[in-house]
């Protein structure tokens, strides 16, 4: 049941505040044209012309937005659609959106991106579905995530804000600067950047002259080298600065780097 309703009118613009005595969640949308009846809370209300609408925790633009279910529960948009997650500072874009504001999962669909503003995160796919309460994101098909670093890919995807974990699968790759990881199932901690490759595993791992001569630096000391040895090592790192090794796995066994 609605307990406050208030309608303002800016040349072609409607604009509402709905408050509803269940939840005592405000709900406030705009748009150019509205159908339905703002006063039933039952009922289906349609906004189109750059609608707009913010409830507790999502912001959402888009060309047009439906508002259905019992105190307006479920919320609809498509066209141009963009938006944040205001709880989850979580901004995003995509072609459709479905939010349902009693279990707070909100799902995206056609050409996602996805930023989590807080982690820095940015992820693309076709379909994101985003569950709020627990902060899990679900991607799927045509996965593309960066994060520091690491540019990730794959067919599916769970990311986990909270704990900053991520599970790649189908043709899942990791790319680490010039390192490049490729496996069945990847999984990466993104504080600590540690990743876990299991099934079919390949990786391209380059070093790089400072760490040659790093490594170089401890074995003349440790007396393994002679003075000839480290004389001839020099000078092949000032022709090759870097030094590229693969790494495979056709077993299928679990790898960690």
């Amino acid at each position: 049941m609605l307990c406050n309703i208030k309608r303002f009118l800016s040349g072609a613009t409607v604009f509402l505040i709905l408050c509803f005595s269940v939840n005592a969640e405000k709900i406030v949308f705009s748009a150019n044209k509205m159908t339905g009846q703002a006063g039933n809370s039952n009922s289906t209300t349609s906004l189109s012309g750059n609608a707009y609408i913010k409830t507790q925790s999502m912001e959402i633009q888009a060309d047009e937005v439906e508002l259905s279910g019992d105190d307006y529960r479920y919320i609809k948009a498509s066209g141009n659609v963009s938006g944040k997650n205001l709880d989850a500072n979580m901004e995003f874009t995509c072609d459709s959106l479905e939010f349902d504001r009693i279990t707070k999962i909100a799902e995206l669909k056609g050409n996602v991106n996805l930023t989590d503003v807080d982690n820095d995160v940015k992820a693309e796919a076709q379909i994101i579905i985003y569950n709020q309460d627990t902060e899990v994101a679900v991607l799927q098909i045509k996965i593309n995530l960066k994060q520091k670093d690491n540019v990730c890919s794959g067919s599916y995807a769970v990311y986990y804000k909270k704990t900053q974990f991520l599970e790649l699968s189908g043709n899942a790759t990791v790319k680490q600067k010039d390192d490049l990881f490729r496996a069945q199932y990847i999984t990466l901690n993104m504080d600590t950047q540690d990743i876990t490759l299991d099934g079919n595993v390949k990786g391209k791992v380059t070093e790089t002259k400072e760490t040659k001569e790093a490594g170089e630096a401890e074995e003349g000391a440790d007396g393994t080298e002679s003075a000839d040895e480290t004389a001839g090592t020099s000078e092949s790192d000032s022709e090759s600065v870097e030094k590229s090794s693969e790494i495979s796995s056709a077993s299928g066994e679990g790898s960690n780097v």
